[in-house]
């Protein structure tokens, strides 16, 4: 690794250090700080979009009652974070199994859309194909500013889906946009802190559409069944 990506995260590695005992001590009150920020920036980010994440729950729950299907997608790093979506509401830890499913795994999709038409269009034509009126689209992104991620927030829009964003910074494009009904934004301008607090969130926001769909299945029962 070259030292111009190293030197951001561990400038004291690049530099004249030869003790051995310091360096794992600087490394140590590194990793602990990095740590700190992480735990006050995903605190804060929970306390702030909660009663957001609980009116997306609700509307994710009823789509979900409804038979939607969630569609997961990202570029990058949020394209791992996309798996995960899909991966936590079809085998969540526990409450109920949810459809879903990442726009990112298909290579063969993903790169004839990219070589055939243009990579604008990987995520929008796949909606197009698969979604229904009703279903949820779910992007992450960093920045919020992925062209490939509006077009496809604007033909889910246009199909009649669910539109959910979760981005950082200052939310960028994507929470401008009209195409989106939720935009959940991590207020940071690190993308490591960015990506580690948007998996807190999609995690409180599972948990609480399996709140919701239990107590819509609770209120379901006939009076006096167990």
């Amino acid at each position: 690794m070259s030292a111009e990506s190293t030197a951001f995260l561990y400038p004291f590695i690049e530099g004249d250090e030869r003790d051995a005992e310091s360096l794992l001590a600087d490394l140590a009150t590194s990793a602990q700080a990095k740590w700190d920020q992480s735990e006050r920036l995903r605190a804060a980010t929970l306390a702030q979009c909660h009663d957001q994440i609980a009116t997306i729950a609700a509307a994710m729950a009823r789509r979900f009652e409804a038979g939607a299907q969630l569609f997961a997608f990202g570029n990058g790093g949020s394209a791992t974070d996309a798996d995960d979506v899909a991966q936590l509401f079809t085998r969540p830890p526990a409450g109920e199994a949810l459809p879903a499913r990442s726009l990112v795994t298909d290579h063969a999709v993903l790169t004839a859309l990219s070589n055939d038409i243009g990579f604008d269009v990987v995520f929008s034509r796949q909606l197009e194909a698969h979604a229904r009126p009703g279903d949820i689209a779910m992007a992450l992104s960093t920045s919020g500013n992925s062209e490939n991620l509006l077009v496809a927030f604007t033909q889910a829009a246009r199909i009649g889906m669910l539109t959910v964003g979760v981005s950082g910074y200052d939310g960028g494009r994507m929470a401008a946009s009209h195409a989106l009904e939720h935009c959940l934004v991590v207020r940071s301008d690190s993308v490591h802190r960015i990506q580690e607090t948007q998996a807190a969130l999609v995690h409180a926001l599972w948990a609480a559409v399996q709140s919701e769909l239990a107590i819509e299945h609770h209120s379901d029962r006939p009076e006096g069944a167990s």
